[in-house]
């Protein structure tokens, strides 16, 4: 068995790795379900839409053969749908017809999936998007803080509090004064994508007494999906693949690019290369 690893990973590092270019963001659409509550940005008005064709043209001449997107992989065939739409020129129409529900429409106009990687994908030819989100995970915050309370970890409780609001405080003044193209860059900033995951491993993990474990239950549950997300990208990447983009929340990009670095099969494109 221990041979058969060996020849796997000798077989791995002899073949050249692929791209990826992985680029972490805000939510455009911001349904407020993050566990740090940020403000809308409008990527709709004139400046924000010229900067997302200047980014997206950029993404094209880089030109990846696949684009990922965090959208449930279960439901490729509804984002194959919204993306055929959108090659044929009818998307707001269709969008209106088919999600006559206000709130609905405005999701799928605005978020990052349409306005970044369906713009990008149309500039390099892809004739298709792969969703790859997992979401069927355990993401219980509220039963992590009851077990800090039960275990009278207030100083731990207080620090929960704390780096969220700094959070907050820090992104909500980043997105009322930076340009869309800053707020990217600074977002895929190795140091700010390290801290991204300091929520979890340093704080939420320590949760509860000894004989519970629901804080580390959930970091696991947190790096499981990130885990299955990016099996995904390696089964979908055929041999004759050579670039990627990957394109999902900061706090995946964290996460993923632990998961890149740690293996042979690709290396990391860097944002700021694509975007100089």
């Amino acid at each position: 068995m221990l041979l058969s690893f060996g020849l796997v990973a000798q077989a791995a590092a002899q073949s050249k790795p692929g791209e990826i270019l992985l680029l972490g963001t805000f939510h455009y659409h911001n349904p407020g379900a993050d566990l740090v509550k940020t403000k809308t940005f409008d990527v709709m008005t004139p400046k924000v839409q010229a900067e997302l064709e200047n980014i997206t043209q950029k993404i094209s001449v880089f030109h990846p053969d696949k684009i990922f997107v965090e959208w449930d992989w279960e439901n490729q065939k509804e984002l194959d749908e919204l993306y055929k739409a959108y090659l044929g020129g009818n998307y707001e129409q269709y969008v209106s017809t088919t999600y006559p529900k206000l709130s609905s429409r405005s999701y799928y106009l605005k978020n990052e999936i349409i306005q970044l990687a369906f713009r990008a994908g149309k500039k390099a030819k892809l004739t298709r998007i792969y969703a790859f989100d997992y979401p069927k995970v355990a993401l219980n915050f509220d039963s992590v803080m009851k077990a800090m309370q039960t275990a009278k970890q207030t100083a731990l409780m207080q620090r929960v509090q704390d780096v969220t609001k700094n959070i907050e405080t820090r992104e909500n003044q980043k997105l009322a004064t930076y340009s869309l193209t800053q707020l990217l860059l600074d977002a895929n900033m190795p140091a700010n994508l390290t801290a991204n995951k300091g929520l979890y491993l340093d704080i939420l993990n320590q949760a509860g007494n000894p004989d519970n474990f629901a804080g580390p239950f959930l970091v696991s549950e947190w790096y499981r999906r990130n885990l299955y997300m990016y099996s995904l990208v390696q089964k979908t990447m055929t041999p004759q693949d050579s670039k990627a983009l990957v394109l999902v929340g900061s706090g995946h990009a964290a996460i993923i690019k632990e998961f890149i670095e740690a293996g042979q099969q690709f290396r990391l494109k860097s944002l700021k290369d694509v975007l100089k």
